[in-house]
């Protein structure tokens, strides 16, 4: 039987991206997504969040760790890995997302991310100087 284990999500940071090395070296950083899903309940719509474990290896990392900060928005695309362990006695499980791809996307809710600004002015009309086209 064949199987497929893909993973998209659009969502935002709830936290800053925690950046760690492994002994070997490889960093590793991991964050938290909140992705939402609407829904009509009657005349209202209501917010649903999911809140996803990501975790992101290699040079990705390191980027993931410098230019994301809690709020900004990201599209991830990856897969789900579940982990199982014992402490205190108690098993515990874990379903993460390990990511492939980051895509960053909006700067988030006022938070701008850490050395992803835009220039002041940016968002200025780079024709409003001009005046009036010639034709």
């Amino acid at each position: 039987m064949a199987s497929f284990n893909k993973v998209i999500l659009v969502g935002n940071l709830t936290r800053d991206p925690e950046l760690r090395y492994t002994p070997a070296g490889t960093a590793v950083t991991s964050f938290g997504l909140a992705v939402n899903n609407r829904r009509k309940v009657g005349d209202e719509w209501k917010e649903e969040p999911c809140f996803v474990d990501i975790k992101v290896f290699g040079r990705m990392a390191e980027t993931s760790s410098e230019y994301l900060a809690k709020g900004r928005q990201c599209a991830i695309e990856g897969r789900l890995s579940y982990s199982k362990w014992e402490k205190d006695g108690q098993t515990r499980s874990k379903l993460e997302v390990l990511a492939n791809n980051i895509q960053f996307l909006g700067q988030g809710q006022g938070q701008p991310g850490r050395g992803g600004d835009r220039a002041p002015g940016a968002d200025a009309d780079p024709l409003a100087d001009i005046g009036e086209p010639p034709f």
